[in-house]
């Protein structure tokens, strides 16, 4: 099948590269030139686990292409993704004017044929009919422009050129909201929970199940025996609130362990037992039970506020949704109140962050919880360094204020009155704390996500404080 996927973040570039991987002929678009001479090399420009890798191979393969030229993507695609970016505003709507101008430009680049045009974009509910309208704005735009091309011409080349805007495009929209975790997004096209597939024609339905037939079998899955993956078929205005009524239970869910967590640091308890026993009622699971400093990222603060807003707009005040985005806010002040309990004065002292990204397998800053605790200590008079096993390599964090990246974990420790660990990578685990515990000025640590072991910790020299036990 023939698919064109406009815009190449981290859902565009990951959902053409796995498409390509499995047969199709994608080509995937984008306005940045650079970036599309880098993948036309076999480069991927985001850090992604896996998807280098696919991107060659597709390339190689000759199913996988990248261009700017949007009127050739819309001409190749039966398939037309929107995976352009919805950024979060300060009044906490999702800004959709990349989405309004990509609707638009393949309005104007639609002709004769059939094409499904497919919301990948986390957009706000209501946007399927919104996309018809914006493309239908965009093919009329295109046969005025053509009519006034007609009136221009000479009358020997009139029949020409108004045979090119009598054809009439046909097209349907559909919603297929993504929920790929960032530094596992190609095990997760490959392996879903479910596909959900939001449309009022039964002809698109049918093309996107056939476009996504090898990923259902479990033809590309780690585990190819088992049961097909769940295919969700519903209309646009549900398939848009699954994604984020998804994303907000998640982050709610996140924040009631945190809530949970703070209750325990008082009364006693550990968290941690806690969150094994309520884990184990079928009901609840032991996903995103994990207490520490809270979430961040792309996609939960932006899909939260966005629901918020979206209840606000039809009359509703989500304080469920509110409370869980307020103890998300205040958790990162925790982590700095157990500091200066720790420390008790934070003026002169030096701290040290390990780990900068808000997960691991990313090197994706926004919203990084480290970035507010960057910006706290600073205020309060502190020297910040950081080490994260990503961003100290990229260069990436040489744009950070206020913090010195440094290139390892000893040189991090170097002069530390304390280090707090931010960001659960899995090299944390096997860092030598020994040694990293002699060049500190003061062996302590905040663990800020419950990540290390607390006995082994103190073992090795270190005053050690978790989150809520």
């Amino acid at each position: 099948m023939k698919v064109c996927v406009i815009g190449t973040g981290y859902v565009g570039l990951v959902t053409g590269a796995c498409l390509a991987h499995i047969g199709h002929h994608v080509i995937c678009i984008d306005n940045n030139e650079e970036k599309v001479k880098l993948m036309q090399q076999g480069q991927s420009p985001i850090y992604e686990p896996g998807l280098p890798e696919i991107i060659q191979t597709a390339i190689q393969a000759q199913t996988l292409e990248f261009s700017t030229d949007i009127a050739a993507g819309v001409a190749h695609g039966e398939v037309l993704f929107i995976a352009v970016g919805t950024p979060a505003l300060p009044t906490g709507e999702s800004d959709t004017r990349y989405v309004e101008a990509v609707a638009r430009s393949i309005g104007n680049h639609l002709s004769t044929g059939y094409k499904v045009i497919v919301n990948k974009s986390t957009v706000p509910i209501g946007s399927g009919d919104w996309v018809r309208m914006l493309v239908l704005d965009g093919i009329n735009e295109q046969r005025q422009n053509s009519a006034v091309a007609v009136e221009s011409s000479p009358s020997e080349e009139r029949g020409a050129v108004s045979l090119s805007v009598d054809s009439s495009a046909e097209f349907d929209v559909v919603s297929n909201p993504e929920f790929l975790r960032e530094g596992s997004a190609v095990f997760d096209t490959f392996n879903p929970d479910r596909i959900v597939l939001g449309s009022n024609s039964a002809r698109a339905l049918s093309l996107m199940q056939d476009l996504y037939a090898p990923i259902v079998r479990r033809e590309y899955a780690e585990q190819q025996q088992a049961d097909p993956v769940p295919v969700v078929t519903t209309d646009l205005s549900s398939a848009e609130m699954v994604k984020y009524a998804s994303n907000a239970f998640l982050a709610t869910k996140i924040s009631f362990i945190n809530e949970v967590a703070n209750i325990c640091d008082r009364v006693g308890a550990n968290v941690n037992e806690v969150a094994k026993g309520i884990g184990l009622d079928s009901r609840i699971g032991t996903k995103f039970l994990n207490a520490g400093i809270g979430w961040g990222g792309s996609c939960f603060p932006k899909d939260v506020s966005a629901l918020v807003h979206t209840a606000s707009d039809y009359g509703y005040s989500a304080v469920l949704l509110k409370a869980a985005v307020e103890v998300n806010q205040q958790q990162r002040m925790v982590i700095i109140e157990k500091l200066q309990q720790t420390l008790k004065v934070l003026k002169g002292k030096t701290i040290g962050l390990l780990g900068l990204t808000f997960k691991p397998d990313t090197d994706d800053l926004r919203d990084a919880p480290a970035l507010i605790l960057v910006e706290q200590l600073t205020r309060l008079g502190a020297r910040v360094k950081a080490y994260d096993p990503l961003v100290s390599q990229t260069g990436i964090g040489q744009g950070l204020s206020n913090v010195i990246v440094e290139m390892d974990a000893i040189h991090l420790a170097d002069g530390c009155d304390a280090l707090i660990l931010v960001t659960e990578w899995s090299q944390f685990q096997a860092l030598d704390y020994a040694e990293m515990a002699k060049h500190m000025a003061n062996p302590a640590i905040i663990d800020a996500r419950n990540f290390l072991d607390k006995a082994k910790m103190e073992q090795l020299g270190f005053y050690y404080v978790g989150v809520g036990y």
